[in-house]
C-alpha cells in the first residue's frame, strides 16, 4: 500500500466541487485514512512549495493557496501516487484529457482544483506538512476483499 497527500486547492473549494472530487477518488476504491479542512498560511505555503519559492511565479502562488479553505486528504492504495496523478490529468486543465478530473472540470492552469504528491517521498515529507501521526488512521475498509485480490 502507499500513500500520497491529496489536497483539494481553494478553487474547489470555492467551486463546491469537494464532494465529486471525493466520489471519484472513493469510486476507484481508494481509501481516504484522514481529511481535515484548513487554511493554508504563507507559511505553511513556503515549506510546501520550497522549490518555487524563488521563482517569479511564487508569489501569485502563494496568495492562490492562501486565498480560501483547503480540503486536504491522505489517501492509501496499490500504486495510489499514479493512479491519483491520472485521474487528475495534465496539470493545465486546458490540456488534461476530457475524463480526467482536470479535464472535466478545470480550464486554468494554476486553478488546475487539486494537488498531488508526485512520489513516495513528497508524499511522506508533504503528509507530515498538513497532519500529526495520530490524525492519520490505519483502517481496512470491509469492502476491500471486493477491490483488489488477497496478494495484490
Amino acid at each position: 500500500m502507499e500513500r500520497s497527500l491529496v489536497l483539494l486547492k481553494p478553487d474547489c473549494v470555492q467551486r463546491r466541487l469537494m464532494g465529486q472530487i471525493i466520489s471519484r477518488f472513493e469510486d476507484k476504491g481508494l481509501n481516504i485514512i484522514a481529511m481535515k479542512l484548513l487554511q493554508v498560511t504563507p507559511e505553511m505555503s513556503k515549506q510546501h512549495y520550497a522549490e518555487h519559492v524563488e521563482k517569479p511565479f511564487y508569489p501569485g502562488l502563494e496568495e492562490f493557496i492562501t486565498g480560501a479553505p483547503v480540503l486536504a486528504m491522505v489517501i492509501e492504495g496499490l500504486e495510489v501516487i499514479r493512479v491519483i496523478r491520472e485521474m487528475l490529468g495534465a496539470t493545465s486543465g486546458l490540456k488534461a484529457a476530457s475524463g480526467t478530473i482536470r479535464g472535466d472540470y478545470s480550464s486554468s492552469r494554476q486553478m488546475n482544483l487539486v494537488h498531488a504528491s508526485d512520489s513516495p517521498e513528497a508524499a511522506a515529507r508533504e503528509i507530515g506538512l498538513y497532519f500529526d501521526a495520530a490524525e492519520v488512521l490505519d483502517f481496512t475498509p470491509c469492502l476491500t476483499p471486493w477491490l483488489k485480490a488477497g496478494d495484490e
